[in-house]
């Protein structure tokens, strides 16, 4: 078949601040990791042997993810860090310069291997991307997804010939400058010998550095223009989108977990919910261990996180609450990301507790 390789080293600094304490790939998805749903979109599709490059936070990963034996799949970690001063501390190698390093260590990759970047949610058919790159010859392949020309500036721009071949790209352009429409979607696929293209115990990238060398020595590379939904989390403003669409039920493969107990709404286990005292609007989710008082309103899409409470009088307007935030009485949080310690607005404006200034009352609904 194919083996597997997930790219989740780097530190996520545009979704700060989901990612001050969390590794990217962990930021979680309808209570769910994001590297859960690949790990599970791999393994049905028959990839049970995935390796996973860390760094930050790497602890949260492995723990979490374990030999990957829950998900019927092996999973094997490799940790990109130095020694300084004493302490460990992380030091990524570059998307192709971690799989090199693996394959320095023991030639894991001695077939087929797909490439994910942690921080997407994919339905991609992966059996016939693969017979694709076969059938093509190709060493390597990148699957694109055409975007609107008003978009081509937020992704790499990749340009092909008919037949697929990769001439160039394009880092970002404006779109009156773009060659192409067809965005790089982070799902590679490599023979084993791509590798031996990238220098030893090295930072070395596969977009910015792998790919133009491949371009430069014309190998057989190509582009495999798909349709599937891609959901790149980028930024904050694209978490929030991606969550209206999850709940809006546009993602294949993504479940609504709890029970349905109205038209649209879904809890867990264990909540106090007076029904007719409080309004709530679907598509909304209400995670176990959740309190709403009398006089609350949900306007859904939402996800309120397992043992939250919102206040009398509390509106939550297309929102995701984390676990165990409490929302103030008459409080209102309007397309927000909501923790218990800090809120983020649905273009990436954060606010902190106990920040003095904001007109926003809310807290951690443990203490």
């Amino acid at each position: 078949m194919a083996k597997g390789m997930i790219l989740a080293a780097g530190q996520g600094t545009r979704v700060r601040p989901l990612t001050t304490d969390l590794p990217k790939p962990m930021v979680p998805i309808l209570g769910k990791p994001l590297m859960e749903y690949q790990i599970e979109h791999l393994a049905r599709h028959g990839i049970k042997q995935i390796m996973v490059n860390v760094a930050y936070n790497h602890q949260k990963i492995e723990r979490y993810f374990g030999d990957g034996h829950r998900w019927g799949v092996e999973l094997g970690y490799s940790y990109e860090g130095v020694l300084e001063h004493g302490e460990v501390v992380p030091r990524p190698l570059g998307s192709a310069g971690g799989m090199r390093r693996i394959q320095d260590f023991s030639g894991f990759f001695d077939e087929t291997t797909l490439v994910l970047c942690g921080d997407a949610l994919i339905d991609l058919d992966i059996g016939s991307a693969l017979h694709e790159h076969k059938t093509k010859g190709a060493m390597a392949s990148l699957v694109a997804l055409e975007v609107p020309l008003a978009e081509v500036e937020s992704y790499g721009i990749v340009v092909a010939e008919p037949g697929g071949k990769i001439v160039s790209f394009q880092e970002k352009p404006k779109p009156a400058e773009a060659k192409s429409k067809l965005a790089s979607t982070g799902i590679y696929i490599f023979e084993p010998s791509v590798l031996e293209l990238v220098p030893p115990d090295q930072a070395y990238d596969i977009g910015s550095q792998l790919f133009p060398q491949l371009v430069a020595d014309k190998l057989p590379f190509f582009a495999q223009k798909r349709f599937f939904n891609w959901i790149d989390i980028g930024r904050v403003s694209d978490y929030w989108l991606v969550l209206q669409r999850v709940l809006r039920g546009a993602i294949a493969g993504v479940e609504m977990p709890g029970v349905e107990v109205r038209p649209g709404v879904w809890v867990g286990l264990n909540t106090s919910i007076p029904w007719d005292q409080v309004t709530i609007q679907g598509p909304v989710y209400i995670g176990s261990g959740v309190r709403i008082e009398p006089g609350a309103s949900i306007v859904g899409p939402a996800w309120i996180g397992h043992g939250s409470h919102l206040r009398t009088g509390a509106k939550v307007v297309r929102s995701v609450l984390f676990g165990y935030t409490r929302i103030a009485a008459d409080m209102r949080f309007y397309e927000m990301i909501v923790s218990p310690d800090y809120c983020v607005d649905r273009h990436g404006d954060t606010l902190y507790r106990g920040d003095e200034t904001a007109q926003l009352r809310w807290g951690d609904a443990r203490a």
